[in-house]
């Protein structure tokens, strides 16, 4: 077996693990592959064992290996910084975005979308007050959300969350997980679909998983580490 086959089976026994403590569907948990700084040919044998959901903080990288391996049906999902001279890349070559806290981000990317589709956003969230991490508060969220469903060509999703360092995970991943709640009881009746909770990464997915997640981030126990 390759190493990367055999992080991946070690991956999934986490997963099922972290599943049956919770009580939980191992299928409740969308696995997203992030690949930043990972070669095609990398990205290439995952897709070999299933992985079909891949995330990219880099935007140049990441066009290159949509382009590459478009010829797959694979989901894309932004999940670096958003910076305002790139919402035009990242509103089209993407099927996700993950780290939308601006309002003017997100009135940009809905004005730039020319996708007949939507693109799913996930407002990230800093619940810690992280300066080093983007991301808005409570009150943030729900102005930030209202903003949303005035915009066509995004579909608001979830929420998403980087923990401080110093954070408790499970104390954190609960925080945002009533969050999640909250949101989804407050804005009910115009809401389609608020059905993701992107939290957890290699270092403590069982924690997110418990809490609720029903997607982890994991780039470092499935493909190594990074190369820069």
């Amino acid at each position: 077996m390759s190493d990367l086959t055999n992080n991946y089976t070690r991956l999934l026994e986490r997963i099922r693990a972290a599943c049956a403590s919770s009580q939980r569907d191992p299928k409740s948990i969308t696995l997203l592959a992030v690949s930043k700084t990972k070669p095609v040919e990398v990205v290439t044998e995952a897709i070999d064992l299933g992985l079909r959901e891949f995330g990219e903080n880099y935007l140049q990288d990441a066009i290159e290996k949509v382009h590459q391996l478009q010829q797959h049906a694979l989901q894309w999902h932004f999940i670096g910084r958003i910076q305002s001279n790139k919402c035009k890349l990242i509103a089209n070559q993407f099927s996700w975005v993950q780290t939308l806290d601006r309002p003017k981000i997100a009135q940009r990317l809905s004005n730039l979308r020319i996708q007949p589709e939507p693109l799913n956003v996930l407002i990230q969230v800093n619940l810690d007050d992280d300066p080093n991490k983007g991301g808005v508060d409570r009150n943030g969220a729900q102005t930030l959300l209202e903003q949303l469903l005035t915009l066509p060509s995004l579909a608001p999703r979830g929420l998403m969350t980087i923990l401080a360092k110093s954070t408790d995970s499970r104390v954190g991943y609960e925080s945002v997980a009533q969050l999640h709640q909250d949101l989804k009881q407050q804005f009910a009746g115009d809401l389609a679909q608020w059905d993701t909770l992107s939290m957890g990464m290699s270092a403590d997915l069982e924690e997110a998983i418990s809490a609720g997640a029903t997607m982890i981030r994991v780039g470092t126990d499935l493909f190594g580490a990074r190369s820069n």
